[in-house]
């Protein structure tokens, strides 16, 4: 087994560890979830930090880890006789992003249950982490089915396992650590709810740190033995340190003022339910145990709340996490004892003084801050190719025609568009495809191990055999042959391409506007439907890739807020930019399947024969079987009917902005016409 990377050695990330050691602390905290840029030491501190943890005792032979002193009386290889412990360390356990359910909750012996009934239990991962740690690289990647698994079992204490009509229970408590890079999607607010604390990291920007940083990891590995010898007697300090904020732990004293505080901070803040202030209770206990104390303050109170709370005040995934540290400290003023609310300073500044900034390691967000992007000019822009400009270098009027960005409308539920056909892509909610939950639809053998036994079609297929095999018995005599697999029907995530017309013609600003709230109400759809984005522009005289597929949606926001507008319309360019990118995905995921989004009022300029190459690009997509809809963003009392072409073209759909709405009276959810299904 390798050297771990002792905890004591870890550099600068003051956040980070502390949100750790006050789970070693009290696990009751609910774990701890990190986020932030990769290389930022988020898994070498999970992975030293169990070697910090003390040693527990179990009861030899079994596969749960019972406490002897207190056996679980429903563990499966249980009851246990009364016997002498054995001590071993608690065990990190490592969830990968690509396990699949039996591997993380166990599985059950099909065949030996139906006929011998018996409960032969593989455990799984939970079973292995029980008193210890699990640890979760990369939680937002996780299946969502996964995720709600692992948070059930986190929030009971215990993992149940159920196959038609046969169930398991085993007792499963672990300190739960997930980490995550954000610019590779985010995790749902309800799941972001179930973590206890989260921290923000990053990389240090003070050039000694970074050093020291650099220096200490060559040493250990050139040496981690040698390496880790130099940090034991800081890392013995700290463990012992650890065991005796534990031991200190139930003396604490959670006074009537200071819950009062928590209460009123967690409605101040406008959190959903009482978890946080559940949470914010025990991580001021534990905060308190760690200093050696008795009594909770108001400072514990006060870093409890930037551990606890920023991710519980995101509502959409839009939104950074973050706390007003300003408006903490005056909640706490107002909720703590009247004798101590006197402030010194009469003049406490302007609204919204001081940095406003995070805590916890959160970057700082205030919220006044104005985050609108700038506004070009009234009248600017026109529904034409060439809008009439400004003179250049004019205020809001960059050089070279391009106009400043607009700020998106306000989203609005949209229609589900969705891709014909079943697919067999990554879980989620937008198309049939068949997948591992949801309805069953029929029976076939098993490739491989059984996962959904179809238990109608197992008994049809073993029934016939049961004379030949001798049965005298009650039980079913079933063979392995006999085992169908149930096939289910749900729904998959796709791959969501947007190709926004970015030219002159959409310049308009009030257009331009309600494009941008188009395409974030279908961003926000994407979201709630576990799709990964991209985003293609195209403008002037090219087309480019504003955002490659990714999962992470607020990042496609991000770029949207920031597209530019301006120049001639080169449809084309956009469209066959938008084939490069999906022929690109086909070959890293080829079980996703694509749905084309084209944003455009369907003119197309620039360059030779402009509507001939648009129509022969958008043919392209239509040969490859690529599922497409065109929103028609054309106004006014003239249209062209451009866009509704271009959709024939692609062999897709064509609606308006106002079609889009799922309020709209235009019609019913209109699923995406695939290429030759009329035919």
């Amino acid at each position: 087994m390798s050297t771990p990377y002792p905890f004591t050695a870890i550099v600068g990330q003051d956040d980070l560890r502390l949100g750790l050691l006050l789970n070693a602390v009290s696990p009751a905290v609910g774990g701890v979830l990190v986020r932030g840029e990769k290389g930022t030491a988020k898994s070498t501190a999970v992975r030293a930090l169990a070697a910090l943890m003390p040693e527990v005792a179990v009861v030899p032979g079994c596969r749960f880890s019972c406490d002897p002193a207190s056996p679980d009386p429903a563990c499966p290889d249980g009851p246990h006789a009364e016997a002498a412990g054995v001590a071993r360390a608690a065990r990190t356990v490592e969830l990968p992003v690509g396990a699949s359910e039996d591997r993380l909750v166990g599985a059950l012996d099909i065949e030996r249950a139906l006929s011998e009934g018996v409960k032969a239990f593989e455990p799984g991962l939970l079973a292995d982490a029980h008193r210890g740690i699990l640890y979760v690289d990369e939680v937002n990647l996780l299946h969502d089915h996964l995720v709600d698994l692992l948070l059930d079992a986190a929030a009971m204490g215990a993992s149940y396992v159920e196959r038609e009509g046969v169930s398991v229970r085993h007792a499963a408590r672990f300190l739960l650590v997930g980490t995550m890079n954000p610019e590779e999607g985010e995790l749902r607010p309800q799941l972001l709810d179930r973590f206890g604390l989260t921290v923000e990291v990053s990389a240090s920007r003070d050039t000694d740190e970074r050093v020291e940083v650099v220096r200490r990891r060559l040493a250990y590995d050139d040496d981690p033995e040698g390496f880790a010898a130099r940090w034991a007697e800081e890392e013995n300090a700290l463990r012992e340190r650890i065991a005796a904020a534990r031991a200190l732990l139930p003396r604490v004293v959670l006074g009537d003022g200071v819950l009062r505080q928590i209460a009123a901070t967690c409605a101040a803040f406008e959190v959903d339910g009482m978890r946080a202030d559940i949470v914010m209770a025990r991580t001021a206990t534990a905060l308190t145990a760690w200093a050696g104390r008795e009594e909770v303050t108001a400072d514990d109170v006060r870093q409890a709340a930037l551990l606890a709370l920023p991710h519980r005040r995101r509502r959409n995934p839009f939104d950074a996490p973050g706390l007003d540290e300003d408006k903490l400290d005056q909640t706490l003023d107002e909720a703590g004892p009247q004798e101590n609310s006197d402030d010194d300073d009469p003049d406490p500044g302007p609204d919204g003084g001081g940095d406003g900034g995070g805590g916890g390691g959160v970057p700082p967000q205030a919220d006044g801050e104005d985050r609108t992007p700038p506004q070009p000019p009234q009248g600017q822009g026109s529904e034409g190719d060439s809008p009439s400009p400004a003179p250049e270098g004019a205020p809001g009027r960059p050089a070279g025609g391009e106009q400043q960005p607009v700020a998106a409308a306000e989203p609005f539920r949209t229609k589900m568009l969705s891709v014909p056909g079943l697919g067999e892509g990554a879980a989620g909610r937008r198309s049939r495809a068949r997948t591992e939950h949801g309805r069953t639809t029929g029976a076939r053998r098993p490739e491989g191990a059984l996962t959904k036994l179809h238990l109608a079609a197992t008994v049809q297929a073993a029934a016939p055999h049961q004379r030949a095999r001798g049965r005298s018995g009650r039980g079913l005599v079933v063979r392995r042959d006999d085992l169908r697999q149930a096939t289910r029907e749900g729904r998959e995530g796709n791959l969501v391409l947007f190709v926004v017309d970015a030219s002159g013609s959409m310049a308009a600003r009030q257009r331009m506007s309600a494009v941008k709230g188009a395409v974030l109400s279908l961003l926000l759809d994407a979201y709630q439907r576990r799709d990964k984005v991209g985003l293609v522009t195209f403008r002037g005289k090219e087309a480019e890739v504003a955002l490659p597929p990714t999962s992470s949606v607020d990042a496609a926001a991000a770029r949207l807020e920031s597209l530019p507008t301006g120049g001639r319309t080169p449809l084309a360019a956009g469209l066959l930019k938008a084939h490069d990118v999906l022929r690109v995905e086909r070959l890293r995921d080829p079980s996703r399947r694509p749905l084309l989004v084209v944003v455009t009022d369907g003119r197309a300029t620039g360059g030779p024969e402009p509507v001939a190459l648009a129509g022969r690009a958008a043919r392209l997509h239509r040969s490859e079987g690529t599922a497409s809809v065109v929103v028609d963003c054309e106004s006014g009392y003239v249209r062209l009917g451009l866009a509704g072409e271009l959709a024939r073209e692609l062999g897709g759909t064509a609606v308006t902005l106002d079609e889009l709405r799922a309020d709209s009276i235009a019609g019913l959810v209109k699923d995406v016409t695939a290429a030759g299904r009329a035919a």
